[in-house]
């Protein structure tokens, strides 16, 4: 058992017989005599279904145990994604809701942690930037403006706005969560060559 305050993103918790997994928590003050509370962003793991709600920071939750393994990303089928265990070569399914707009980053041979509760899989954990490589983008413009953009289509067919000097086959790093540009990869240049 946990206070709710304890409550991070990424735990699994059981609240009124329901298993949902924490993807936000964060404490807000109350005013004048109030104590405040942790508001919360809940996900049934059942249904899938988001939940915001509001907890008393002294009220008391049951954290749940997660397994998690460390799994190679196979490819998608549409509706899932498959998995595959290195070491056992299990394959596992991990439907497309579960992942969410993350799922768009996956790249074959891929490894990332998959978080498991009774043996269903009910999470995959990301890292919080990926590098993508830029497939088509217009020529770029080396001006002294660095609040202009333009639209660049990656490797993995993701639209996204990038700063008007970035090339065509360049690699930069992406924000997985918001799908946004944040810098150039910068690669070492051979000595001598």
């Amino acid at each position: 058992m946990i206070s709710a305050s304890q409550l991070r993103a990424g735990m699994a918790i059981r609240f009124e017989g329901q298993v949902y997994r924490v993807l936000e928590a964060e404490f807000k003050a109350g005013g004048g005599q109030a104590s405040g509370v942790e508001k919360t962003r809940l996900e049934n793991i059942t249904t899938g279904r988001l939940w915001d709600h509001n907890f008393r920071p002294d009220e008391r939750l049951e954290d749940l145990e997660l397994d998690t393994k460390r799994m190679e990303y196979l490819y998608s089928d549409g509706e899932n994604c498959v998995f595959m265990d290195p070491q056992s070569f299990e394959q596992v399914e991990v439907p497309g809701a579960v992942i969410g707009s993350a799922a768009r980053f996956l790249r074959a041979g891929m490894e990332l942690p998959v978080q498991f509760f009774e043996s269903r899989a009910i999470s995959v954990v990301f890292p919080d930037t990926v590098e993508a490589q830029v497939a088509d983008t217009a020529p770029p413009i080396h001006s002294g403006q660095d609040n202009a953009w333009k639209q660049a289509t990656l490797d993995n067919g993701e639209k996204i706005q990038v700063p008007l000097f970035i090339a065509l086959g360049e690699t930069i790093r992406v924000d997985i969560r918001t799908g946004r540009y944040l810098e150039r990869v910068r690669t070492e240049r051979k000595r001598g060559a």
